[in-house]
């Protein structure tokens, strides 16, 4: 049955139907139904007459646009497949049905040089990370080839081969539909929802396998990798924003573990949380994986859009499952589309990228794409695969030495280090707040395009403070001056830019509150507002503070604070006060880390963030400071 049913769709040139093996399973799933193609997510067709009905969904990157956010529409669309049946095909048979013929592939390389891409990298860390723009961005380059094969028979040899020679894919995956074939082995649950949970899964840091295979002082020189531990939890922070606007509890993290696939390893966490939303739109407000494009969201949408001069299609999108519970809704499973090729005319696309942070280099970001390029390749064995993962010196070990290393003492004791440096807030079960110091308190959080806010947010619930959330374009003056307590919230950019709608608004907002002494809550770019009001100058940093953890004192107190800001306020070295305005500042360079003064208070640093062990203390003084 099995053979039979492969080899009719393989045969069918208009079938559509899709293929996945789960990590761990013993079984391959195969979808068959009709296609539809549908503008936006709430579109996606979860019942007919209303019965439910299990959906499989491509998600492009351009339906980013439905947040708000930039991206080039390309067309490529969002595309359904309506499951009429869903069958539980035997591994192993399976594997036998499957084509084993090695496709020889044409005109392969790289559409961007490694010195173009080199370019690109340095030109994204000085214009965009050195200007305030953001903390971290990911920029993607193909990896293109021209296939003569039969598309179909090419795609299912390339998923048989996925099988046999990756390891430890969330996914494994075939998405044949006309015109758009797609293969991979994705590492990334990006969002799951089952029985009003919500997980998330982000993933960082790349330590491809060396020649020889992995030994443990490879993998711990990796793990101890500033660029690489500040890179996950640039990404934890960042899905910690999603994980706050879907769920009622904000999320609690777990983790760190090693994601170890064939040729590569990954650092990862767990994100959980409660919610009872419609999964699309749970998809909706966690499109799209922060490793995949960058952070803040919405502005790396837009540098992503400046620097990648062709269109992504599927890649940093999702493949979404729709399936009916028993509660008459449907659960949701969404890996994110990477590590994946896509076969379309006869060409071949491998979409990679390399996340991009202060500590970047340019060469190194190059040797990145090519690892991952060549980790797709080699699994579906279009290039000789890599067969330095297997350990030779010891033959009683599994297929992978990364297995055993992840076991090793030191290994394990570096990796739950990590979170010596983190907020127990995010760590541990949070309460609803109705016992907090500010119960029965309400504040109005101005969104400065840095969905931070939504983390921030919580913390005020769980301090007890009726907490809404409005961007800076909607916000009103009448908002503004109604509001108890007003947060204008963080931002990327130049403060000193009253040029930009956005950051002339903000300074519209703090000088309205500034104007009668009401109580202010300023955060980050909101702080340099304020400070610049006061008559502080503002200045670059030499180096930017991207995800950057530092213990700085706050009024009379120590406070571990993490720092996401390319500008500082800056007061001569020992000022204690400017006019009304107190001062807490580096008592060596004069950066102002705090102010507060009548109705007002402020902090450069994010106290919401995880790398924010004294975030939420600090942020109950500063509101009572506000509100006194």
């Amino acid at each position: 049955m099995t053979v039979n049913l492969l080899a009719e769709l393989a045969r069918d040139s208009e079938a559509s139907f899709v293929l996945i093996a789960r990590d761990g399973a013993e079984t391959i799933e195969l979808l068959t139904g009709d296609v539809t193609d549908v503008d936006l997510l709430a579109d996606i067709p979860l019942t007919v007459d209303g019965t439910p009905r299990e959906v499989f969904a491509m998600v492009p990157y351009r339906q980013v646009r439905e947040r708000g956010f930039e991206a080039q529409d390309d067309g490529t669309p969002l595309r359904c497949l309506l499951v009429d049946q869903h069958h539980n095909l035997p591994l192993d048979d399976a594997l036998a049905a499957l084509p084993s013929e090695t496709v020889p592939l044409h005109d392969a390389g790289f559409d961007i040089t490694d010195e173009d891409y080199a370019e690109i990298v340095t030109r994204v860390i000085r214009d965009e990370i050195g200007r305030g723009e953001g903390a971290n961005f990911v920029i993607r380059r193909d990896y293109t080839a021209r296939v003569t094969a039969d598309e179909r028979t090419t795609a299912l040899g390339w998923f048989r081969a996925l099988l046999e020679h990756e390891r430890g894919a969330y996914w494994t995956f075939a998405v044949i539909t006309p015109g758009h074939i797609a293969v991979g082995a994705s590492p990334e649950a990006h969002v799951v929802a089952r029985d009003g949970i919500v997980t998330m899964n982000p993933i960082s840091g790349t330590f491809r396998h060396p020649a020889g295979g992995a030994t443990k002082e490879t993998l711990v020189e990796f793990l101890s990798s500033t660029k690489e531990t500040e890179e996950l939890f640039m990404v934890v922070d960042e899905e910690l924003k999603m994980m706050s606007a879907v769920c009622s509890d904000g999320g609690r993290i777990t983790g760190p573990h090693l994601k170890q696939m064939s040729r590569l390893t990954h650092t990862e966490y767990m994100l959980r949380g409660r919610s009872r939303l419609d999964p699309r739109d749970i998809l909706r407000e966690t499109m799209f994986a922060p490793t995949v494009t960058g952070s803040p969201m919405q502005n790396a949408c837009a540098v992503i859009r400046r620097h990648e001069s062709e269109p992504r299609g599927y890649y940093s999108g999702v493949a979404a499952l729709f399936t009916p519970n028993a509660d008459g809704g449907h659960d949701l499973d969404a890996p994110i589309l990477i590590r994946t090729v896509y076969l379309e005319k006869g060409r071949l696309r491998v979409p990679v990228g390399a996340t991009l942070v202060r500590h970047s280099d340019p060469h190194g970001e190059v040797s990145e794409t090519h690892g991952k390029a060549a980790g797709v390749l080699g699994a579906i064995g279009a290039i000789p695969r890599d067969t330095a993962t297997v350990a030779p010196s010891d033959p009683d070990a599994p297929d992978s030495p990364a297995i055993n290393l992840a076991q090793d003492r030191e290994v394990s004791e570096l990796l739950s280090s990590r979170n010596d440096r983190l907020a127990e807030f995010w760590l541990n079960p949070q309460d609803d707040g109705a016992d907090g110091a500010f119960a029965g308190r309400s504040a109005l959080v101005v969104d400065a395009e840095d969905r931070f806010t939504t983390m921030l947010a919580h913390q005020l619930h769980h301090l007890g403070l009726d907490a809404r959330i409005v961007p800076w374009s909607d916000v009103t003056d009448a908002e503004i001056d109604a509001a108890e307590l007003v947060v204008a919230g963080p931002g990327p950019g130049d403060p000193r830019d009253a040029g930009t709608p956005r950051i002339a608004r903000m300074r519209e907002v703090v000088a309205r509150r500034r104007a009668t002494g009401a109580p202010l809550l300023a955060v980050c770019l909101s702080h340099q507002i304020l400070a610049d009001s006061l008559g502080i100058g503002l200045v670059p940093l030499d180096a930017p503070h991207q995800g950057l953890q530092k213990v700085v004192p706050v009024f009379d107190e120590d406070a571990s604070i993490g720092f996401y800001n390319t500008f500082t306020a800056r007061v001569p070295a020992g000022s204690i006060a400017i006019g009304e305005a107190q001062v807490s500042a580096d008592p060596v360079t004069g950066d102002v880390y705090a102010l507060r003064g009548p109705g007002f208070a402020s902090v450069q640093g994010h106290l919401e963030s995880i790398l924010s062990r004294d975030g939420i203390r600090t942020l109950e003084r500063l509101i009572g400071a506000a509100l006194a």
